[in-house]
């Protein structure tokens, strides 16, 4: 719920009606009569799609069209319904009530000007160039590349010249216009505005100005404009103002400076000059503070948008004289205190707080507020949230929080959003049934997986033992996202239906803090050991010959010492409240991603330190390491011409090294993206947090047993093994051939030179080194394919 420019709403939605509440069922607290019936709907099923009352009460007056909408309907709807603050003509006609006059200055008098009296298309009499547009009295000069305002007849009503190339406005340039009711000059290239532009403009009522280059407006430039009611001058320069720049709009109902580079407001009252201003809006400017003085006299305001500044204070009675308003929106401004600022608007209908740094609001804060029908708290951490802060609002229909657990301290509101975040809904842990699927899928196929893997490694027994070391303990890191995945989904069950009840509490237990720290802690041993295994191969490929090769003792320190640094990462949030706050507590399954600003700066840090830091650098190393890898294999195969194998067994290297690298990618470049772009402060919905929390970021762990060991040629062996051994035990000849299968060659996945058989390892006379590489490097090739 955001205050948006307001002619874009008029020019959509026209008049709207304010929306009725069915009482006629008495109801518990948080379920709403589904109209004259007995039955009743919790709040959460109110205007979520679903007729649930089966007579479609539940989802009407489902649009929240308080403040604005209804007092422009109130003040507007009964003399311009259905029109824009943009009029255009419709009707396009020859027929003109009005006849031109010929252009004066030089400027136009070039053959192919619209205008110029050399033109061909140029009528003097009865009709309007070729290029306009015209109905009765009104015309339209719009996207013709006018330079300067046309002089047309003085019985005009309606004048359009926007999107041209206008860039000034000179003295009395209007001035035989007495019967022009609306002016339109959005979007020329305007920067200066007599102070006498205007004059003789008595009839005017609608002028608008948008979207120029107006640095200034001289004080009583609006002078002779006594029945101007809309005045919009959006997307200006306009950098100051003063109460004697509106002299003389004393009919004035609307005026709309949005997007400007305003910085303050006059210390003296801005409607001194406009005692019938009802709307003022000030969106997008820099205005840093409001002054007690600044409304004073603006005792009819009932609309006031301050949206999208940078206030970062408000003294106590700054709104006293707004005694009518209607609608307040202060959203994404800096204000971290509010005192009691709210206390005289007992008219107040709509209030926008929503995306300021707000600390803690008072448990009385809305007690006076006891006509407002909706409030916004959007992106506001309320720390001492609690239901005796929305208690008195008893009109209260619409609520919008940072956080859908918020809602369970409004039960009264029909209407709260968010109902979920992305990952979880009022009702359940994991709002979408895919979610809760795919938890439990990649839950089995995890834990599975990698328990097979552990339990079938110790048989492969061709296969060097340091490197099955690191294969096991790959796996039992990657067995824990498995179980963290389980205990989830265990916790969906249990809250299913009824999530937000315990919501708060869950998110802030000690189990949603282990349970954080085992996905971490899982998830940092993976990457450290993948990266550790990358290198192993690294180094055996690239430097065959040098003495880098790490033994038993070295390899079993990494392991130990790769696991010391997961636990210390993933328990280190929970050794410092203070500084760490909630850090698994952020979203329902528990996992620190902070896609957004986190409450706690400490966090924050930590968690980019993690995920941009450590693991960005391990997943760099991985590319870098592979192709590394192939490049020297390839260099390998050209030294030795052996042109059609090797082309083969490379092939089959780079498929095998391109899935590796590109599973990692998969996992971790999604991650990165995210982090990046809440660095630079970027909103990242719900829905995404979910897909990389759940789909993306188990992808790993599921799919490394497979590429470490279901896929490689010792396992395959040994399956080949087992069942070629079956076979032989079920034949009818079993006694005639009592020969069991062997390997056609002996397999070294790591070291090919370190656990060969001694027959095999008799020297050998090489031509000279570059052979013996490239017999060392053949036979790591064969390995990895």
């Amino acid at each position: 719920m955001t205050s948006r420019p307001v002619f874009l709403y008029i020019l959509i939605f026209g008049k709207y009606f304010a929306p009725g509440r069915a009482q006629n069922t008495p109801c518990d607290l948080g379920y709403f009569p589904c109209g004259n019936t007995t039955k009743c709907l919790p709040q959460q099923l109110q205007c979520n799609g679903v007729d649930d009352c089966e007579n479609h009460v539940d989802e009407d007056n489902c649009g929240d069209i308080n403040g604005w909408s209804t007092q422009f309907d109130r003040y507007y709807g009964n003399n311009y319904k259905m029109t824009s603050l943009y009029p255009s003509i419709v009707a396009e006609t020859s027929e003109c009530y009005f006849c031109f006059f010929l252009f004066i200055p030089l400027l136009f008098l070039v053959p192919h000007h619209p205008f110029s009296l050399l033109h061909p298309l140029y009528s003097v009499v009865g009709s309007a160039p070729m290029q306009c547009i015209c109905q009765g009295l009104e015309l339209e000069c719009d996207e013709i590349n006018l330079r300067a305002v046309p002089s047309v007849s003085s019985n005009v009503t309606f004048m359009s010249l926007r999107r041209n190339l206008i860039r000034k406005l000179p003295p009395n340039v209007f001035k035989r216009y007495h019967g022009l009711q609306t002016l339109c000059l959005q979007n020329n290239k305007i920067r200066s505005v007599s102070v006498y532009a205007f004059r003789g403009l008595y009839s005017l009522t609608k002028l608008y100005l948008s979207h120029n280059r107006i640095t200034l407006l001289k004080p009583g430039v609006f002078e002779d404009l006594h029945r101007l009611e809309w005045l919009i001058i959006e997307d200006n320069h306009l950098n100051r103002i003063s109460p004697l720049t509106f002299y003389g709009l004393n009919s004035l109902i609307l005026l709309v400076l949005m997007n400007n580079v305003l910085t303050r407001l006059p210390d003296k009252s801005l409607c001194q000059h406009m005692p019938r201003l009802h709307w003022l809006d000030f969106e997008g400017n820099h205005i840093h503070n409001l002054r007690n003085l600044t409304f004073i006299s603006c005792s009819n305001l009932t609309v006031l948008v301050m949206r999208k500044n940078k206030i970062n204070h408000l003294s106590e009675n700054t709104f006293a004289p707004l005694q009518k308003l209607d609608e307040l929106d202060l959203g994404s401004n800096k204000i971290e205190n509010l005192s009691h600022i709210f206390k005289d608007l007992k008219e107040l209908s709509q209030l926008n707080l929503s995306y300021n740094p707000i600390q803690t609001i008072q448990a009385n804060q809305f007690d006076n507020l006891i006509k407002l029908k909706s409030l916004s708290l959007e992106g506001i951490e309320i720390s001492n949230i609690q239901q005796r802060m929305f208690r008195p609002l008893m009109n209260l229909s619409y609520i919008y929080f940072k956080r859908f657990q918020y809602c369970g301290y409004a039960p009264h509101v029909r209407i709260c959003k968010p109902n979920t975040d992305g990952l979880s809904s009022l009702e359940d842990l994991l709002a979408s049934i895919i979610q809760r699927v795919f938890v439990w899928v990649v839950s089995a196929v995890t834990c599975f997986g990698n328990i097979f893997v552990i339990c079938m490694r110790p048989y492969i027994r061709s296969e060097n033992k340091l490197h099955a070391m690191s294969i096991i303990s790959l796996c039992c890191a990657d067995c824990l996202m498995g179980i963290y995945l389980f205990v989830i989904g265990a916790f969906d069950l249990k809250f299913r239906g009824e999530y937000n009840k315990h919501a708060q509490l869950w998110m802030e237990s000690i189990h949603c803090q282990l349970l954080g720290s085992l996905a971490i802690l899982s998830t940092e041993v993976s990457v450290l050991l993948l990266t550790f295994l990358t290198l192993e191969k690294y180094i055996c490929i690239v430097y065959p010959f040098r003495c880098l090769r790490p033994g038993k003792c070295r390899t079993i320190t990494v392991l130990i010492l790769i696991w010391i640094i997961g636990v210390i990462v993933a328990f280190i949030p929970l050794s410092n409240k203070e500084f760490f706050k909630n850090y698994y507590g952020t979203n329902g399954v528990c996992f620190p991603l902070h896609s957004e600003d986190a409450e706690s700066t400490g966090a924050q840090i930590y968690s980019v330190a993690i995920f941009l830091g450590i693991n960005l650098a391990a997943f760099i190393i991985i590319v870098f390491s592979y192709g590394s890898m192939f490049y020297s294999i390839h260099q390998s195969a050209i030294t030795a011409n052996e042109i059609r194998n090797q082309v083969k067994k490379e092939m089959i290297l780079a498929k095998r090294f391109f899935f590796i690298v590109f599973t990692d990618a998969l996992c971790w470049i999604p991650i990165f993206i995210l982090k990046f772009l809440s660095l630079l402060q970027v909103e990242i919905p719900g829905t995404i947090t979910s897909w990389v929390v759940i789909f993306i970021l188990p992808i790993n762990s599921a799919l490394n047993p497979i590429l470490y060991t279901l896929t490689t040629r010792p396992f395959k062996e040994m399956i080949h093994q087992f069942w070629y051994n079956y076979r032989q035990r079920r034949s009818i000849d079993s006694k005639r051939s009592q020969k069991t299968y062997a390997p056609s060659f002996i397999w070294v996945e790591m070291w090919p030179m370190q656990e060969m058989p001694t027959e095999l390892m008799e020297p050998v006379l090489f031509a000279d080194s570059s052979e013996l590489s490239l017999i060392s490097q053949s036979t790591k090739l064969n390995s990895y394919s």
